[in-house]
């Protein structure tokens, strides 16, 4: 009886760290469209050097993947590099903000249920960002 409570509790809490992945895929999942914007890099929003349309599923689905990684602990203080805006029917589904030229800040944050979430942004997620804004 006390393995499987034991059991339960550990499935409960592996369960629960997973739960905005599974969220933030399935909204962003179907989208049609993402349009990025990217910062001057240094983590202030206050101008925006370029802005890329992605229509490529493929290329969305690549993005979707990385957005939808590992949750870690949202870092508030540090700035972002650009805004990524999923579509469906020309309707914004998801904003979601992402710092990349910070190594103690890599993240895509974004709000789910009402909470600031973040997810990891990987090197490789990086390099998908900066080959999309070439």
């Amino acid at each position: 009886m006390k393995n499987l409570l034991i059991i339960t509790v550990v499935f409960i809490a592996l369960s629960s760290c997973h739960h905005a992945d599974k969220t933030i895929k399935e909204t962003i999942g179907n989208s049609d469209s993402v349009a990025i914007n990217y910062f001057t890099g240094d983590g202030s929003v206050d101008t925006v050097t370029a802005v890329k349309v992605i229509r490529d599923k493929n290329t969305m689905e690549q993005l979707s993947g990385f957005i939808s990684g590992k949750l870690i602990d949202t870092k508030t203080s540090c700035g972002y590099d650009g805004t990524i805006h999923f579509f469906r029917n020309d309707t914004v589904v998801q904003d979601i903000k992402f710092r990349m030229n910070d190594e103690n800040c890599m993240q895509f944050s974004f709000e789910e249920d009402g909470k600031l979430t973040a997810t990891e942004l990987s090197p490789d997620a990086k390099k998908l960002l900066e080959a999309i804004k070439r």
